[in-house]
């Protein structure tokens, strides 16, 4: 047998820490025959853990309502989109860690895309339109602003897309939701679908550093004599600092405008997948109030990517569903990144040296896919696993009855 241990947190308590930071800022209060609110977030909890539909959660579990109660709940205690955004963003901070407070961080915003194969509910706003991905061109679309600490990144805000909507937009809302946080900006690192005029503009005015990667739009001359203009000819200047007018293209709403922006030109060696051959690669980037060499702008923009693995993760804890509802679409991502949060701030938690330059973090501990395991384990033995024994008979002959060749 394994020696008796101690420990420094337990199964318990983790659950009881994600259902707290869930359950005091969503206040999803609903009393019904057979579904309490209590047990409405709990299976929440577990098919966000599991990673599995509303459906397949309740059928696992004997003592749980039938998927339809949990839908009837949701449709009835779920607020207005506004609303659930400011909720979930509540329970983002339920507990962020003081540090972040201390002194000014680098901040990430980003957009994900979400594949969506259907209809629209009410509104053809709701689906995001972007490059294709997964079989399909429609998306549903979130942005996030997660602040980068040394060793971890932790999410701050969380905004719904809409499409057509503009992207000075999001990033104003995302950064009113982290000045209302008390975390102080150091600047920006903003992915490349945030490169326009009017976005740059903002952050001018609203005097935010920041980081963007510029790309060339347009085609190239037909003519290879003639020279080339704008950003295309930075791609053939040395590693550098150059000062670019950047133009905005006239549209029926809008006026062309222009800004001033400084362009950062670093390369970058790689080793072509195909030819096996070293090659070598300018990249761009626009930057405001960063004084560093280009080989260091293009490190630095690097811990941004470390943003893609808070989106995996968040995946891994993403309820299954096929509704065309953007509401439960928005829970079901607020719930996962609110579990992402947990799993950071327990490891934050239990740093070494977290108030210094320098954290080390312990994350061979407790793995994010073992912290939802855990969960699992708890609402199963609270609500029953254990008593479904196999497969319902019940269930089986009704199948039987309305089979017909």
């Amino acid at each position: 047998m394994r020696p008796q241990t101690e420990y420094i947190i337990t199964k318990s308590e983790v659950h009881a820490y994600a259902k707290d930071w869930l359950g005091t800022a969503l206040r999803l209060e609903y009393q019904g025959y057979k579904c309490s609110s209590s047990t409405l977030l709990q299976i929440l909890l577990i098919a966000a853990a599991r990673v599995v539909s509303v459906f397949a959660a309740c059928r696992s579990l004997a003592d749980a309502p039938t998927d339809q109660t949990i839908r009837n709940a949701l449709a009835a205690t779920l607020p207005e989109m506004a609303e659930l955004e400011r909720r979930l963003n509540l329970a983002l901070v339920a507990r962020m860690p003081k540090a972040l407070r201390r002194k000014s961080r680098m901040l990430a915003i980003d957009l994900t895309l979400i594949p969506y194969h259907g209809q629209p509910a009410c509104d053809v706003k709701e689906i995001f339109r972007g490059e294709p991905k997964s079989g399909t061109t429609h998306f549903h679309a979130y942005a996030t602003a997660v602040v980068l600490h040394k060793g971890y990144r932790y999410t701050l805000a969380l905004t719904y897309v809409e499409y057509g909507e503009s992207m000075k937009d999001v990033v104003q809302r995302l950064l009113a939701i982290v000045r209302r946080r008390g975390v102080k900006v150091r600047f920006l690192l903003l992915d490349k679908g945030f490169f326009s005029v009017a976005v740059i503009q903002y952050l001018h005015r609203a005097q935010y550093g920041f980081i963007i990667p510029a790309f060339v739009r347009g085609r190239k001359p037909s003519d290879p004599k003639t020279p080339s203009r704008g950003l295309r000819a930075l791609l053939k200047k040395k590693n550098g600092y150059y000062r670019e007018t950047l133009t905005s293209p006239k549209t029926k709403e809008k006026k062309k405008t222009s800004t001033r922006v400084t362009i950062c030109v670093s390369s970058k060696n790689y080793t072509h997948k195909k030819t096996g051959k070293r090659q070598r690669k300018k990249l761009l980037f626009a930057i405001w109030k960063v004084r560093r060499t280009p080989k260091e702008i293009r490190e630095t923009y690097r811990k941004r990517f470390g943003i893609e693995t808070s989106y995996r993760q968040m995946n891994e804890a993403r309820i299954k569903t096929c509704t065309r509802n953007p509401r439960l679409r928005l829970l079901f991502v607020g719930i996962a990144l609110v579990l992402r949060n947990v799993w950071v701030w327990i490891h934050f938690r239990f740093a070494k040296a977290k108030y210094s330059a320098e954290p080390q973090l312990f994350l061979e501990l407790l793995r994010f896919q073992e912290m939802l395991y855990w969960i699992t384990q708890v609402i199963e033995n609270a609500l029953g696993a254990n008593k479904t024994l196999g497969l319902d008979l019940q269930t089986y002959k009704r199948l039987m009855a309305n089979y017909s060749p």
